[in-house]
């Protein structure tokens, strides 16, 4: 066979002459090899990066779905209990002074040539307060959580 293939020179294509592609003859016992011994495939081979990504992705998941679970048992218990604090912006009752006419209800503007107009304050309709925007005009403080507004986008 390898003389009909002038250009390939290997000594698997030349005659059985070589040791490792001829038959086995038989010899004794003692002058046998012992098997050839092959890599061992380990179940788990990390090394120190692969050990950081998988703790840091068992955190992330851990994170994620231990804060809504936390911010779920807060808003529960926070419900039971009551609340009667007064709020701080409008003390307690539920309006705050106009800050466009300083609780007055109109607003003055100065014009060219020492002219001055009065009209009805726009923000507060000439009442001179508004509807406390923390409170909503309850008058009570709102818990840190009911401020805020969960919304389910999927």
């Amino acid at each position: 066979m390898a003389n009909s293939l002038p250009g390939v020179c290997s000594p698997f294509l030349s005659s059985s002459s070589h040791p490792k592609l001829s038959l086995p003859h038989k010899t004794h016992a003692r002058s046998q090899r012992p098997p050839l011994s092959y890599p061992r495939i380990r179940a788990l081979d990390l090394d120190q990066d692969t050990v950081i990504a998988i703790t840091v992705g068992v955190v992330s998941v851990a994170v994620g779905v231990g804060i809504p679970v936390f911010y779920e048992t807060q808003i529960d218990s926070a419900a039971k209990r009551e609340n009667t604090r007064p709020c701080f912006p409008c003390n307690g009752s539920g309006a705050q002074q106009c800050r466009f006419c300083t609780g007055v209800g109109n607003v003055t503007v100065v014009l060219g040539g020492g002219e001055t107009e009065v009209s009805k304050c726009i923000n507060c309709g000439g009442a001179g307060s508004i509807t406390c925007t923390t409170c909503q005009g309850t008058g009570i403080q709102p818990r840190y959580l009911d401020r805020r507004e969960f919304k389910d986008d999927d």
